[in-house]
């Protein structure tokens, strides 16, 4: 567990972390035949690095019902950061709906781990069993570890992808303005000026503008 939580920390990208958190649960969850993670935008699921088409068919059915323990998991940071459903094959009174065709695409038990640290929270980490009974206690504390190092890795690696854009946006921006003040004469704020008033006029994104002109070198 120590030795995956620097592998987490050493991955050069968001979704390679992401991968390496799924790929893990499957590693050293005794009993995840599959694992992925579901994140809410909405009222629509997104499935981050599922390891088998298995998580994917879940989470769809997941958003189609509006039910469901990862959809619960990830829509209610007040509510239980952890479930265990340990067979789906018995009469589920809960998430009822989802339960009886989670049976037919082949789930025999899973479990669910909110994803969080004290400032966000980052969706639901699910891990999947084909066997009924297949998550034991011993499951569900490997889980909860594994969740706890994943959350601090994905934040960190969303964190440090966001710092790249904003200084790749800053970038493009200032050769953007280099580009208008060489071609045109104008001033470093007037130059500015240009880019911010096209950016509103025609409700694009300042850092496309930038773009726009980095490549065609003039807004026309």
């Amino acid at each position: 567990m120590a030795s995956m939580a620097r592998d987490l920390l050493a991955q050069d990208s968001v979704d390679a972390t992401l991968e390496r958190i799924t790929a893990s649960a499957t590693e050293l969850v005794e009993g995840c035949d599959a694992a992925g993670i579901l994140v809410l935008r909405g009222k629509r699921v997104e499935t981050l690095a599922p390891t088998h088409s298995l998580v994917v068919d879940s989470d769809r059915l997941q958003e189609q019902l509006g039910e469901g323990p990862c959809f619960d998991a990830a829509r209610n940071s007040q509510g239980e950061r952890v479930f265990r459903i340990s067979d789906l094959t018995d009469g589920q009174r809960e998430w009822s709906a989802y339960a009886a065709q989670a049976r037919r695409l082949g789930v025999g038990s899973m479990m669910g781990f909110l994803l969080f640290t004290e400032d966000e929270d980052l969706g639901a980490l699910n891990l999947y069993s084909r066997k009924p009974g297949a998550f034991t206690q011993v499951s569900e504390v490997a889980g909860w570890l594994l969740a706890s190092h994943a959350a601090v890795a994905f934040s960190s690696a969303r964190y440090h992808a966001q710092m790249e854009r904003a200084v790749a946006t800053r970038h493009a921006i200032g050769e953007a303005m280099g580009i208008l003040m060489g071609s045109h004469h104008l001033t470093e704020k007037q130059a500015f000026d240009v880019l911010r008033r096209y950016s509103q006029q025609k409700n694009v994104k300042l850092r496309e503008v930038a773009r726009m002109v980095c490549e065609q070198g003039s807004l026309s």
